[in-house]
């Protein structure tokens, strides 16, 4: 269980030759940081008489935001888990044809599988910045450069995870099934981008 490292601990890991965690659940984590700043400024912000008319609209923030960070936070975990019949699959033998056949269906079952998660991560960050950009209109001002800094730890998830998808997809045999997946990843990565892209300028705007 990779969320219940330290982060010094989980830093060693990801660094060593282990091949989990990697850039998925490096991802995941970027996000779950992304959550978390954004829960902060909200906690800052509930209970100011300042913001007495956003208080029930943070406190629903928060709510969901939980949900999203406990999310990506079990997602560092799923990547790592669902990586691992991958990596087995990749040292089947394949000398003769029989051999052949079933790795390359073990194989595509297991790039499926694999993307999956990289897919969530995505998800789960493009639905969080939805909801920062109701923190930066609502959210405590002496917060609000942690918005930004959410925006760009949630927009780098975005595009590490698609990487992640981008690696598996090219690699199946099934291209109708991998293009649509390539071409979801890259409506998110729109999005997202976009999304955190204007949040980040909104608040610098506001900054310099």
């Amino acid at each position: 269980m990779f969320r219940n490292k330290s982060i010094e601990e989980f830093i060693e890991v990801l660094s060593s030759k282990e091949p989990v965690p990697g850039g998925g659940g490096a991802s995941a984590f970027a996000a779950s940081m992304g959550t978390a700043l954004a829960s902060m400024v909200g906690n800052l912000t509930l209970g100011k008489k300042k913001y007495i008319d956003v208080q029930e609209d943070i406190k629903i923030l928060q709510e969901k935001t939980k949900v999203l960070t406990d999310e990506l936070m079990n997602l560092i975990d799923e990547d790592a888990k669902v990586f691992l019949p991958l990596s087995k699959a990749y040292s089947l033998p394949s000398t003769t044809e029989e051999e052949k056949i079933y790795k390359e269906q073990v194989m595509e079952e297991a790039l499926n599988i694999a993307s999956s998660v990289p897919v969530k991560i995505m998800e789960k960050s493009h639905q969080m910045l939805l909801l920062l950009d109701e923190y930066a209109d609502k959210g405590s001002k002496i917060a609000i450069s942690d918005v930004a800094v959410s925006a760009v730890m949630l927009k780098a998830a975005i595009s590490g995870a698609s990487v992640n998808v981008y690696i598996n997809t090219k690699m199946m045999k099934d291209r109708t099934v991998a293009d649509k997946l390539n071409s979801y990843c890259d409506e998110l990565i729109q999005k997202g981008t976009k999304l955190a892209d204007e949040i980040f300028e909104r608040v610098e705007k506001k900054l310099r």
